[in-house]
């Protein structure tokens, strides 16, 4: 057994944090649960999806379980700053953010691990399915998790070796359905719980609703034209469209049109056929490699344009210490700026960065 070690744990009243939690309880470790309260548009009902009254009560009922400390921060206006802030200003540079990579990286592993490390732990633990591995002269390797229909090491390529290094995650050799079955062997309340899959502080509603709320300005109008620039029709602002979108276009054609470029500077929603959504070149920016050094040169990997996108194979060339190009051997559809692109050799997660252009 490891020695004992003093760890927080991100707590989330779901299956998955309380095994985590469980786990590290079994194996004599000094553990403390802390869940964070995170922002949710005032105006409405429906609290923040991670951290509802009820999670809450779900959270504490399995630290009692476990006879440990629980607490619940505030992380209200951090969160809105850094996440939700930042979530509109991708819509209006025309992009399509993913608010769960800023979340994990400035809220979890930034504001959540200083609270943390205040209270005396040496480690963050999550239930987080991916690993994390100690090797040569202290550094840090962050490995897929053994189950990889629940990977979420796509997330977590945004740690630095520093975060990593603090970072314990138990979840990472098991499967789904062994996390389960531990939580029964546990007596955990929550084993049979199911899992959120939508956007934490959206609550009930509709993306495009909550652009509208906070941020007018992005209910723009204009023109809808296909690739040789004849006019189709008029969309309603381009934040209410992803790259890919077949329905709800209302436009008439021949064949089925998708979204396959927003431009923003002539405010414009260009369509196109379905062939037309397969590209093989992007360019990345905004990097963070996990060794906390870039490859030299160029590589090859496979890489994730989506959290829950399938590998594919690429040649990446760094162009310099802020941008690659990466060059796929077979089109892809759907490549989304805004989105975080990841790189991986075998089990290994080299890092990876913001999709900024795609090139035909």
């Amino acid at each position: 057994m490891a020695d004992r070690q003093r760890i927080v744990v991100a707590m989330s009243g779901g299956v998955d944090s309380s095994v985590a939690a469980a786990l590290l309880v079994e194996a004599g470790h000094d553990v403390t649960g802390m869940m964070l309260r995170l922002w949710s548009p005032p105006e409405t009902v429906t609290e923040n999806r991670c951290c509802t009254p009820n999670d809450v009560a779900l959270a504490r009922r399995v630290a009692g379980q476990l006879g440990i400390p629980f607490y619940v921060l505030d992380a209200r206006d951090i969160f809105y700053r850094e996440v939700v802030q930042a979530f509109i200003e991708g819509y209006r540079s025309g992009q399509t953010p993913n608010p769960c990579v800023g979340c994990n990286h400035l809220i979890r592993w930034g504001f959540l691990l200083e609270q943390a490390r205040q209270t005396g732990a040496a480690f963050l633990a999550t239930g987080h399915y991916a690993r994390v591995r100690r090797v040569d002269r202290g550094q840090v390797t962050l490995l897929r998790g053994k189950d990889l229909g629940k990977d979420q090491s796509y997330i977590l390529s945004v740690l630095t070796q520093t975060q990593m290094a603090q970072t314990w995650l138990p979840l990472g050799d098991y499967k789904k359905s062994d996390v389960r079955a531990l939580a029964k062997r546990f007596g955990l309340s929550v084993a049979e719980k199911a899992e959120s899959q939508d956007l934490c502080f959206l609550g009930n509603q509709d993306y495009r609703d909550f652009l509208v709320r906070y941020s007018p300005d992005l209910a723009k109008p204009g023109l809808i034209v296909n690739q040789s620039g004849e006019v189709l029709g008029e969309h309603r602002g381009l934040a209410f469209y992803t790259i890919g979108q077949r329905k709800g276009l209302g436009v008439a054609a021949s064949e089925p049109l998708y979204v396959i470029e927003k431009a923003v500077t002539d405010n414009m929603l260009i369509v196109g056929s379905a062939q037309s959504l397969g590209r093989t070149v992007m360019e990345i920016a905004g990097f963070n490699w996990i060794s906390g050094s870039p490859p030299a040169g160029f590589f090859r990997a496979e890489v994730k344009i989506r959290y829950k996108a399938s590998p594919a194979w690429a040649t990446v060339t760094l162009m310099d210490s802020e941008k690659s190009r990466v060059q796929f051997d077979y089109p892809q559809r759907d490549i989304t700026p805004g989105q975080r692109a990841v790189f991986y050799q075998d089990e290994l997660v080299l890092g990876g960065g913001t999709i900024d252009r795609v090139f035909l």
